[in-house]
């Protein structure tokens, strides 16, 4: 049921209990009218009657005849004369007013008094008069249908006034739900028109600025997902372009340790041969061959101090653990005074770890010492891997200048690679942290978490 409908409905109900009410209340003094006339009536025509009968009872019953036939009939009374045997001397005549016509037996009910009798007594006869109110019944029946009609048609004016008042003033209300409509249909242009009516008008003042607002979140969400979309393919980009420079990096220390390491090495070897065979013969040829030999083995290990800078090939050869413990020990002989410890609590037997992993920790653990020496001055480094039920964790810990301040971070200085590996620790779900150590240094924490042992282990 629309909103027009249920107002006309109730103003309808309210208008109906009115004129109920107001019939109620007429019916009421209808009836109260009625029984005050008849009751009149009757006591005025009995003393009339007793005082006339008690007056010419002497003359016989012939003469009381007479006279009640030259009266003739009395407002709401029925009158008749009886004998001394209770034979019926004389009746009224019916009434005139309204002949032939009654109201209905259910409203003679509602209206009519108590059925009153009044009885004079003669030594030859008797005279009853009877209250008759059925001429008082009909005209208040014909009083309460002129105002059944009246309030029928007040009815029928005031439901046609509301309905059509309600209906103007509930017509923006249309245009408000059909706005609501192309809303849900996806249609965020919608805008409504300024409205008749204060609240109408506010509701729909509301809808716009609603509707506004929802244009901008959506345009914001959208952004944001293109902007996240464009991350999204930022990293996958990222981690395509490392895998492919790992890839190479892979490729120029094969090259380097199988190719040009043998091909160094065989210079140097030669060159050797050659310093012996013409160390008595021509002394000068003998120095430039060991000059070639020692530039020779200063290449070679050079070379091999370039190789695992460009990648660990003893991580794909013997694992992370092995790869640390190389990196521990090449730290330590490339740096005089350098005291460096290695912690490794026991990973569970038979862990194995994919590429990604291993490789990003063991560039933590690089990365760390890298920036612990070349920025921190640091004198002590404690390397530790440590594994328990659901992580891997690796720390290291130095005694240095401890980690960057807020202000040189918020620059932006220095530390790309730890950003890097930030970045490609946060692309396999976990987590990096740098922070000082006490009483003075900075430690590395890197947390990954390890892959699910496989259904049929």
């Amino acid at each position: 049921m629309t909103l027009r409908l249920k107002i006309n409905a109730i103003v309808s109900l309210l208008t109906l209990l009115f004129v109920g009410a107001m019939l109620a209340l007429t019916l009421r003094a209808m009836r109260e009218s009625v029984h005050e006339e008849v009751v009149a009536a009757n006591r005025v025509a009995a003393q009339l009657l007793y005082r006339t009968a008690m007056l010419q009872e002497s003359q016989g019953m012939q003469v009381m005849q007479a006279f009640l036939q030259g009266v003739g009939r009395v407002r709401s009374n029925d009158i008749t004369l009886l004998d001394a045997g209770g034979q019926v001397l004389y009746r009224s005549p019916a009434s005139a007013y309204k002949a032939d016509r009654d109201a209905p037996d259910w409203f003679a009910r509602i209206v009519s008094p108590e059925p009153s009798q009044m009885s004079i007594d003669f030594p030859d006869g008797k005279l009853v008069v009877h209250a008759n109110a059925s001429r008082a019944v009909l005209d208040a029946w014909d009083d309460a249908v002129r105002l059944a009609l009246s309030a029928l048609g007040l009815l029928a004016v005031v439901n046609a006034g509301v309905f059509w008042a309600v209906g103007r003033a509930t017509r923006p209300f249309a245009d408000i739900v059909g706005a609501l409509n192309q809303l849900e249909n996806g249609r965020f242009d919608v805008a409504l028109p300024a409205l008749p009516g204060t609240e109408a008008g506010a509701i729909g003042a509301a809808f716009n600025r609603m509707v506004g607002m929802l244009r901008q979140h959506i345009a914001t969400e959208r952004r944001a997902v293109r902007a996240e979309h464009r991350l999204s393919e930022s990293r996958a980009l990222g981690r395509w372009v490392d895998q492919k420079i790992e890839q190479e990096r892979r490729l120029i220390a094969r090259e380097l340790h199988d190719e040009l390491g043998q091909s160094v090495t065989a210079m140097r070897s030669m060159a050797l041969s050659i310093a012996q065979r013409v160390q008595a013969l021509d002394p000068q040829a003998e120095q430039a061959a060991r000059l070639i030999a020692e530039e020779s083995g200063r290449l070679y290990t050079a070379m091999h101090g370039m190789i695992p800078r460009l990648t660990p090939l003893v991580l794909d050869e013997f694992g992370l653990v092995a790869a640390l413990q190389d990196l521990v020990e090449r730290t330590r002989a490339s740096h005089a005074g350098l005291q460096v410890d290695w912690r490794l609590d026991a990973p569970p037997e038979g862990l194995r770890l994919d590429n990604d992993t291993a490789l990003v920790l063991y560039r933590a653990a690089q990365e760390g010492m890298t920036n612990a020496l070349r920025h921190g001055e640091a004198r002590q480094l404690l390397l530790a891997l440590r594994c328990d039920a659901q992580h891997l964790t690796l720390t290291l810990r130095d005694d240095g200048r401890g980690p960057p301040g807020p202000e040189a971070a918020a620059a932006g200085s220095g530390h790309y690679g730890l950003r890097w590996l930030a970045e490609r620790i946060d692309s396999l779900g976990g987590t990096l942290r740098l922070e000082a150590a006490a009483p003075r240094g900075a430690q590395l924490t890197v947390q990954l978490a390890l892959p699910a042992p496989p259904e049929n282990a």
